[in-house]
């Protein structure tokens, strides 16, 4: 049976028809703002009716950063899209004007962890976690060959870890997440305070970042760091060391056999997870007498989302 995939972001939606094999079939998107929830509720719409046309379709599965309920319909809580307890299914139904379009809202970190266990770099294992070190830090849990989503479909919310009481402050509303230091927010705003600090040690930074220091972004520090610019391999190496830490942290209570890690950030292959595999052992909790888990980069890509939440939708 197709599914249709649908990955909400800040900006836009992705969506695509996915068959059993985790292979999309067909693809469309359309543009959103984060701010204007009846209009993703539309954008849904149209582009179910759009790919739903051509293909057999036999359910929905849409991919929403934010916390999900346990029933898979609803998103109680989003930090970058105004979400509130918000009915997302019956929403979309409302617009299809149709009870019977099998609809399931799913967090998109999940459903990108999913993808990576079903098909891509976490096939060969039943026990997993998935970091996805994007804007913010997202987390899949599988264990035991199921997805983990906890008694009310918030598990997995690592990147609200406390890992530095009174740290800096995160858009969940508490200080010193981990999120604040393992994401591409954290390597941007270390990136930029050191290009005011010390603009000595900043030249290829600045230059790419066309001279103004709030313009820098993350691939343009992982850029400067592919062509070997100190400073740049120097911040890539400090979120590595947090990215590892907190994983190990994860691992004294998971034990998975495999850490995968995504996100826009993971596009800097062992820039990042070479200092996070180092910092992952320094802290294992009796290392030598354990098997280890092994640190590896996603293998879906953009389309990790989007591929998860059609697959779950199956049921």
């Amino acid at each position: 049976m197709h599914a249709i995939g649908v990955d909400i972001g800040g900006t836009k939606i992705a969506a695509g028809v996915v068959d059993e094999d985790g292979t999309i079939l067909a693809q469309t998107r359309r543009d959103t703002s984060p701010d204007d929830v009846a209009g993703i509720d539309k954008a849904i719409a149209e582009v179910y009716l759009e790919l739903s046309g051509s293909y057999e379709v036999g359910a929905v599965g849409v991919a929403a950063a934010g916390f999900v309920s346990a029933d898979r319909s609803s998103v109680l809580f989003a930090p970058n899209i105004a979400w509130r307890d918000y009915p997302l299914r019956q929403k979309v139904q409302a617009i299809l004007g149709d009870d019977d379009v099998v609809i399931v809202v799913e967090n998109d970190a999940n459903a990108a962890g999913w993808a990576e266990f079903q098909f891509g770099a976490a096939r060969d294992v039943d026990d997993m976690l998935m970091l996805t070190v994007g804007t913010g830090l997202g987390g899949a849990i599988v264990s035991n060959g199921k997805l983990v989503r906890g008694a009310w479909g918030v598990a997995a919310e690592v990147g609200h870890m406390r890992v530095v009481p009174g740290g800096h402050y995160c858009g969940c509303g508490h200080e010193g997440c981990w999120e604040q230091y393992a994401s591409g927010s954290a390597l941007v705003r270390d990136a930029q305070a050191t290009v005011i600090i010390h603009p000595e040690r900043a030249t290829r930074l600045l230059e790419l970042a066309g001279g103004n220091a709030e313009k820098l972004t993350g691939p343009q520090v992982t850029q400067a760091a592919q062509e070997g610019d100190p400073l740049a391999v120097e911040l890539l190496t400090e979120l590595g060391r947090w990215v590892g830490e907190g994983a190990a942290s994860a691992a004294a209570l998971l034990d998975p056999a495999l850490i995968v890690v995504g996100g826009g950030v993971a596009d800097a292959g062992d820039l990042l997870l070479a200092p996070a595999r180092k910092s992952f052992a320094e802290q294992l909790s009796g290392r030598g007498h354990r098997p280890e888990a092994a640190i590896v980069v996603a293998s879906m890509g953009n389309d990790a989302g989007l591929v998860g939440a059609a697959d779950l939708a199956r049921g």
